[in-house]
């Protein structure tokens, strides 16, 4: 029986919810920010410093907390991020003031990028090498899911029960995540993907290969790109495209789908070859970025760059997380949270960049030409970075990265 035929580990779908719940954690207040506002007698600018508050927790514990625990056996670290995240979600949904609510969106973001980024080594050291990018893949659709499905519901929810009944219900899913990490991901996978990685000193060695640190630049650029873009989506859909504003929640679940769909299908893709997938998704990217702000003000156009921008948006993940756990495969853990932390550094150059050329007077196509240009840069330091590789004989090559070698 091949390798690609034989069943995925149950480990995975512990990790695929543990992900949803994240996923749901971070992208639903969007929707209640208004109640949530209302509720604490905050403006809605305030609220959102929740979601900000958020993004910049999830860059440092990326890092920091990974860091922190790089002695400890991966599942048992595992274990304490999703009860992190529990008491950080219920302490969300208990909240009294703005301030204790902002405590509980802090608790919960510092386990997000460990999370991942941990998460990510177990779910490579749970298959064999050739298909280590599907497996990281599968992992991450638990967050794609929860973009399609479980934002619009648990808005849905909200909005009906009051915004706190979300807070509990992911509560429950954290809850759920934790019995399923307990009982689904073994204690020693193959790959040894439960090992401690030998210590903080032995982690930072990884960052002395220059290919670790473009790998964090491709992903801060070919992800911040696509994130720049979608940052102002509902102002380009309503002022530019003409859909009404009650109509781009059920639009953006076409995002969603794009999202899920280029998150398997690159996972597959990077399987076979890393490097050409990357390549092409991010060729792929700025064509269709550059493309949907020519085209935006045709609803058509419009409907189908979305879905192909949530594809090859978010199928630059899985590629972009194997490529720096491969350049970094002695002591991956912290390389993988520091990965982790980079695309939300890029979601928020990209904001920012965006936000910069709306406010030059520019108009609301402006964002999707900057994240265009974004991703652009982000190809081209790929194409350095394998020039860079085909040069440097200690360094993975290209055929290399075809066949990805064990990870500590």
């Amino acid at each position: 029986m091949s390798a690609r035929s034989q069943s995925l580990p149950a480990g995975l779908i512990a990790l695929a919810i543990g992900a949803f719940g994240i996923g749901l954690t971070e992208f639903v207040i969007m929707g209640l920010l208004p109640e949530v506002a209302a509720d604490f007698a905050v403006t809605e600018p305030v609220a959102g410093w929740l979601i900000s508050g958020y993004a910049l927790s999830v860059a440092i514990g990326g890092v920091a907390l990974t860091a922190a625990v790089t002695r400890l056996p991966r599942k048992q670290v595992l274990l304490g991020l999703m009860v992190l995240f529990i008491v950080g979600n219920l302490l969300s949904a208990v909240a009294d003031s703005y301030s204790m609510m902002m405590v509980g969106r802090v608790v919960a973001a510092l386990c997000h990028g460990a999370f991942f980024g941990i998460g990510a080594v177990v779910a490579a050291g749970l298959v064999a090498p050739a298909r280590r990018a599907g497996a990281i893949a599968m992992m991450f659709a638990g967050l794609t899911i929860a973009n399609v499905l479980g934002v619009p519901f648990g808005t849905l929810l909200g909005q009906h029960l009051g915004w706190r009944s979300t807070f509990w219900a992911i509560t429950a899913i954290g809850v759920v995540a934790l019995i399923g990490l307990v009982l689904l991901v073994p204690g020693r996978p193959a790959g040894a993907a439960d090992a401690p990685t030998g210590g903080l000193r032995g982690e930072l060695r990884a960052f002395t290969h220059p290919q670790v640190w473009l790998s964090l630049a491709i992903t801060i650029l070919g992800f911040g790109g696509m994130f720049g873009a979608f940052t102002y989506i509902a102002y380009t859909l309503t002022e530019v495209s003409g859909f009404a504003s009650s109509s781009v929640p059920w639009l953006l679940v076409l995002f969603g789908v794009g999202l899920f769909a280029g998150n398997l299908l690159a996972g597959r893709a990077a399987d076979t070859s890393l490097s050409r997938t990357l390549v092409v998704v991010l060729t792929a990217l700025t064509v269709v970025l550059a493309a949907f702000a020519l085209t935006a003000g045709n609803k058509a156009s419009t409907i189908a760059a979305l879905v192909l921008m949530g594809g090859f948006g978010f199928a630059t993940v899985p590629p972009l997380q194997m490529r720096i756990m491969h350049y970094a495969q002695e002591a991956p853990t912290l390389a993988s949270g520091a990965n982790i932390a980079a695309f939300n550094v890029g979601n928020a150059l990209g904001a920012w960049v965006g936000g910069l050329t709306i406010a030059a007077g520019l108009g609301y196509t402006s964002p999707i030409w900057a994240g265009a240009a974004l991703t652009l840069a982000g190809l081209a330091v790929l194409l350095l970075s394998l020039r860079l590789a085909a040069r440097r004989p200690e360094q993975p090559t290209a055929q290399e990265l075809r066949e990805p070698a064990g990870m500590a």
